[in-house]
């Protein structure tokens, strides 16, 4: 059984990798109110909501329960890409590294994706695969999407 491991999956999206990209990578403030039904509240800690290295609290619901996440932003403009690295919260319970990267790629006009990497690693071998996660996570970007187009 692993205890650890990486997930991939690419998510399209309609729009542009810009505008998807921006509202990941400065406008977490908005999720609330555009996914709510994932999303509850996205608060600072430390730093500015756009910055390289600032630290985000997210309230949220997985798999039908409210749970708590801190994570450290990391942003690479270059590849359009942005990775919460997992600090504290409910599923760093389960993971000792918990890191989630959206990358926003414009393959042509009108090929949009969002590729997903998650690399996990278990607290010990008798915790579940963050499978749960994975589906979360996708379902955010895909559930973001018609938000972003309307924005």
């Amino acid at each position: 059984m692993a205890t650890s491991g990486t997930y991939v999956t690419e998510v399209p999206l309609k729009g542009s990798a810009e505008k998807h990209y921006k509202r990941w990578r400065s406008e977490n403030h908005l999720f609330p109110d555009a996914i709510g039904h994932h999303i509850q509240g996205v608060t600072i800690h430390d730093g500015e909501w756009d910055s390289h290295g600032a630290i985000k609290i997210w309230n949220y619901t997985c798999d039908g329960k409210p749970e708590v996440f801190k994570e450290r932003r990391e942003i690479d403009d270059e590849n359009m890409a942005v990775t919460f690295r997992g600090l504290e919260g409910h599923v760093m319970e389960q993971l000792k590294v918990y890191d989630v990267i959206f990358q926003f790629i414009q393959k042509s006009p009108d090929d949009i994706i969002c590729k997903i990497t998650m690399i996990w690693e278990k607290q010990n071998v008798d915790m579940p695969e963050p499978s749960n996660y994975m589906k979360f996570v996708k379902s955010l970007a895909a559930d973001m999407d018609d938000h972003v187009l309307k924005a």
